[in-house]
């Protein structure tokens, strides 16, 4: 198979597991700015193409960094905290 793998006939892009660790943090990159407009403009084809791509993409990022840093306000604990500071 070529660079990009395909499903059903419609490009996927590389295979993530194929990328290094900075061509992969570009897609994911590219993904997320690309992301509003997807959802508000796209087909649903292109929409169900990029959720596929987004969660192939962020997987591989979570499996080759599974003790990644996690902020204290970005846990539920922390999102009550920072409810009852107002």
């Amino acid at each position: 198979m070529n660079e990009h793998d395909s499903r059903d006939g419609a490009a996927t892009g590389v295979d993530p597991g194929r990328l290094d660790d900075q061509q992969l943090m570009k897609e994911l990159e590219t993904i997320h700015r690309t992301r509003h407009d997807t959802l508000l403009y796209g087909s649903n084809d292109a929409l169900r193409a990029h959720n596929d791509r987004m969660a192939r993409l962020e997987g591989e990022w979570l499996r080759r960094n599974p003790r990644r840093p996690v902020a204290a306000g970005r846990t539920r604990e922390g999102a009550r905290e920072r409810g009852c500071a107002g």
